[in-house]
Parts: C-alpha cells; sequence; structure tokens
C-alpha cells in the first residue's frame, strides 16, 4: 500500500474529526442537567451510525480482499494489525459485519443484510451493538426448521423491543418467542439441553485451586438458584468473617446478616462458590435451608391455567429463570400446589392482612403476579426483592394486597420524599397496566413526572407491545405511500417536444 493510499481520508471523516475535537474544547460547566442528558444521547446515537458504518467499512475490506493483498491473511488479522485490537474484539466486529452488512454478489448486485431489520435500526441509531449482539444471538438459536418468515417476525420483534429497552431485556423475550416458534418441542426439546449439560471439573493445579466449567439445564438452575438467593446474599457463609451466620435455619436474625453484609467485600462469584461449600457441608443439606424472605427455599413456578392444559412453552421461576413447562410438571408431582386467582390484567385479587408485614400468601400472590422488582429497568428476580407497601404502613397505608408490590433492597432505598427520590402509586384503570405498580421517577431523569412500570419481567407483554407498534409503524408507512400516490396522480404531466 502506498503511502498516499495510507493519508487518504475524506472530506466528511475530517469533519467528523473537527467536530470531536470542538465537543472536546468547548465547557460544559455551563450545561445543566438536562442538556448532559441530552448530549449524552445524541453522543450515543452518533456512536450507534458510527458502528454501522463501520459495518460497510469491513465489507469493502473483505470484498476488496485487503487483508490478502497485505500479508493480514484474515479480516480479523487485518483489524487487529491495522487498529490495534484484541482478538475478541476484532472477531465481533467482523462477525457483527457478516450478520449486518450490506453484501453483494459475483455480480456487484447488494444482498439483504442477514439481519435486515436489525442492519437498519442500527444504522438509524435505534439501537447499539450491545442490541445487535444479543439479537443475534437470540436468532442464531431459533431452530432451522423454523421458517424465514417466522424467523424473521421474530427479528422485527426483538428490534422493535430493543428500540424502547435495554439488551438486558431482550433474553427472556427470545426465550418466549422461541417457546412460541416450537411450543412442542418438536424442534428443540429438553433432550437436546440433556444432552449439553455437564460439568467439567479440571485438573487440580499446583496452588490447589481447580478450574470448573460446564451447562446446566433450566431444571438443575431452578433448583440452585433459591439456595444462592438465601446463602449467598452479602454476610452469609463468610469465611472471612468469624461473625457471619452460615446455619440456614430461622434462628438467623435480619440484623446479624445486615450488620455481615455490611462487613462482607467479597464479589459474586466468590459469594456463589462460599454458598456451594456451605450447602454441601454435612449439616447442612436441602432439609435444613429455613426460609428465605419468609417462604421455604425451594423452585416457585408461575403458570397459567391454560398453560397448565397445553403442557407447552416455558414458565418463570422466582429466581427469573425459565423451565419448560414439561419439565415443571415433573417437579411438581411431589411438590405443593398454590391456586391464585387474578384478575384480566393478571393482577391479585384482594389479600388483606391487618398488620405490617406481609404473610406468605401474599408474597407467593406478589411473585406469581410481578415475578421481580417493579422499579422500571430492574432485573432483580422476587427471590432478590422484599414486600413494599406503596403507602407507606407510617402514613396509614394497609397490607393488603392492593397496597403491596416487590422492590429490592437497592430499589427500595430509593423511595422517598426528596427531590432525588422516587415514589410508587398503584396504576387506575384508565392506565394501559391498571393495577400494576408505577415508578415515578426523580425529574432529572423523567421530566414529566409520568408513572412508568417494569416489564422486564414480563416478556410476552413486551412482545406484544413490540408488535402493536410494529403494526403502527406499518400503518404509517402504508399511510405515508397512499399520500405520496395521491399527489403525484394530481402531479402536471410534462409534455413532451
Amino acid at each position: 500500500m502506498s503511502s498516499n493510499e495510507e493519508a487518504f481520508t475524506t472530506p466528511e471523516a475530517g469533519q467528523l474529526a473537527d467536530a470531536v475535537d470542538a465537543l472536546f474544547e468547548a465547557s460544559l460547566t455551563a450545561v445543566p442537567e438536562s442538556g448532559i442528558a441530552a448530549l449524552l444521547r445524541e453522543i450515543e446515537t452518533s456512536t450507534r451510525r458510527l458502528a454501522a458504518l463501520g459495518h460497510r467499512l469491513l465489507v469493502e475490506v473483505c470484498e476488496r480482499s485487503i487483508p490478502q493483498r497485505v500479508g493480514a491473511g484474515s479480516p480479523v488479522r487485518y483489524l487487529e494489525e491495522t487498529l490495534l485490537l484484541s482478538h475478541a474484539d476484532a472477531v465481533a466486529r467482523v462477525k457483527a459485519a457478516k450478520q449486518l452488512g450490506t453484501w453483494h454478489d459475483v455480480g456487484g448486485q447488494a444482498l439483504d443484510a442477514v439481519l435486515a431489520h436489525t442492519a437498519k435500526a442500527q444504522a438509524a441509531g435505534e439501537i447499539s451493538a450491545d442490541h445487535a449482539r444479543v439479537i443475534a444471538k437470540i436468532t442464531d438459536r431459533i431452530p432451522n426448521g423454523v421458517s424465514r418468515e417466522d424467523r424473521e417476525a421474530a427479528e422485527q420483534i426483538l428490534v422493535e423491543l430493543a428500540r424502547s429497552a435495554t439488551p438486558d431485556d431482550l433474553p427472556k423475550a427470545g426465550e418466549r418467542i422461541i417457546a412460541h416458534l416450537d411450543p412442542d418441542g418438536t424442534l428443540t426439546d429438553d433432550t437436546d439441553r440433556a444432552r449439553m449439560r455437564g460439568v467439567v471439573l479440571g485438573r487440580q493445579r499446583a496452588d490447589g485451586m481447580s478450574p470448573i466449567k460446564g451447562e446446566i439445564t433450566p431444571m438443575l438452575r431452578a433448583l440452585l438458584d433459591p439456595v444462592l438467593a438465601k446463602l449467598a446474599r452479602p454476610g452469609m457463609c463468610n469465611p472471612d468473617d468469624p461473625q457471619s451466620p452460615w446455619t440456614a435455619d430461622d434462628s438467623v436474625t435480619r440484623e446479624q446478616v445486615e450488620e455481615a453484609a455490611a462487613r462482607d467485600n467479597r464479589s459474586v462469584a466468590q459469594r456463589n462458590h462460599d454458598a456451594l461449600q456451605a450447602f454441601l457441608r454435612p449439616e447442612m443439606g436441602p432439609d435444613n435451608l429455613g426460609s428465605h424472605r419468609g417462604l421455604p427455599v425451594s423452585a416457585i413456578f408461575t403458570m397459567s391455567v391454560a398453560e397448565l392444559d397445553q403442557a407447552a412453552g416455558v414458565v418463570t421461576t422466582a429466581s427469573g429463570g425459565t423451565v419448560s413447562i414439561p419439565e415443571a410438571l415433573k417437579l411438581a408431582e411431589k411438590a405443593l400446589p398454590v391456586l391464585a386467582l387474578f384478575d384480566h390484567q393478571g393482577m391479585p385479587l384482594h389479600l388483606g392482612r391487618g398488620k405490617r408485614l406481609a404473610n406468605a400468601a401474599q408474597r407467593l400472590a406478589l411473585i406469581a403476579a410481578e415475578r421481580g422488582c417493579t422499579r422500571p429497568g430492574c432485573n432483580a428476580p422476587a427471590t432478590l426483592a422484599a414486600v413494599h407497601h406503596i403507602t407507606e404502613w407510617a402514613e396509614g397505608g394497609t397490607t393488603d394486597i392492593e397496597n403491596l408490590t416487590l422492590a429490592c433492597d437497592h430499589c427500595h432505598a430509593l423511595v422517598s420524599d426528596g427531590p432525588g427520590g422516587w415514589r410508587t402509586v398503584k396504576l387506575g384503570g384508565d392506565s394501559d397496566f391498571p393495577g400494576r405498580t408505577g415508578w415515578i421517577a426523580p425529574t432529572h431523569i423523567n421530566p414529566t413526572g409520568i408513572p412508568r412500570v417494569n416489564l422486564r419481567h414480563h416478556s410476552k407483554e413486551l412482545i406484544t407491545q413490540a408488535r402493536s407498534r410494529i403494526r403502527a409503524r406499518e400503518e404509517r408507512d402504508a399511510l405515508r405511500h397512499r399520500r405520496w400516490l395521491a399527489t403525484r396522480a394530481h402531479a402536471p404531466v410534462a409534455a413532451a417536444f
């Protein structure tokens, strides 16, 4: 490559560099908080669009065989050498370009991107590279037997959902979409998952440590999550703290755990390790786990009567995971079933109590209805959430199911009447989500003061909303096209001479 080729740049690239330089030189001290948020959003949109532009450039790199001409051998190696990227980053970029880039056939004809809806949304700055990666992972798991039309519809739903949700919201929706595409398990089933299961203990090293890796089935995950929710919580089973509670019975008070948690500096991975070690001790075991947040330490599944009749699809656990209904029914054969009645919006009917603390029945009803912390954007499952009074008990609020919701400890601490506090309300019948808990964010997050609900634990509703927005978008596009045709029909025709 000549020096002229290496130095070549476009005027647009120079303008981009000048704009970035101007932002660096600008003073931000006088910018209000709302302006900072607006600037962050604008930069994020531009960053997303630049990632899509990177796909175009990688298509050029590959189709011109540039790596082979300069001796790099492969696009991944070319990126590593040219941009000084890590191998993992280079691989991810090349993979993204293959799925989202516009490639050409031997005749130079442009081909549709593998994930055409995803590519279009990213090019518009509506979704991020992380959104695109998650969508690609989900669509890769769709069975090959699914038709092209259904596969494209699934991608379109995920993209529409990504426009108003975080990448962390997508996997659960993806699980439900895959379950819908293959409700009977004829394309992928628990046999396939059982074939992939396995836990491997590596050879013990000289320092005494042993690596562990593997994949566990949804059933094992459902059984393991409640154990970790209790024994791996901050303060529990800490080998570095002589005062840390190690027993699982209910003699351990909340105050003891909170005091130990304040001294706990372990990572989540370290707490999980210590919890498994405690669980496997001879004096522990499943029969001695006591209770966690007022309920037995066990897997809790929520399913409707219709799902029970169909015996197909997936159910959600209290810890936020999913298990196929046939597997859940196997576990339920020796379990204690609980029947709860809900209204048409999926909210429990009245269940009152004259004391401040909610009882086990109320907590079970909240787990079935809300499935996790209700603050928008929070992914804490029900096993990590406490029962919160929407109208505080001290302010006259009752311990009735209509005034109760689930909130994790972090989100619960955000509720206050101060200027930076969050507030909770029960949404009325005129709302899109009647009976749900609405959270009103501080003004620097949501200046409108409009209550928002958390749909992260309700993938079915997320998908329904996405489909509704897709239909509305298609109707708007069709209306604009009809208006355009009408203007063309009435346009004067130039005479030819």
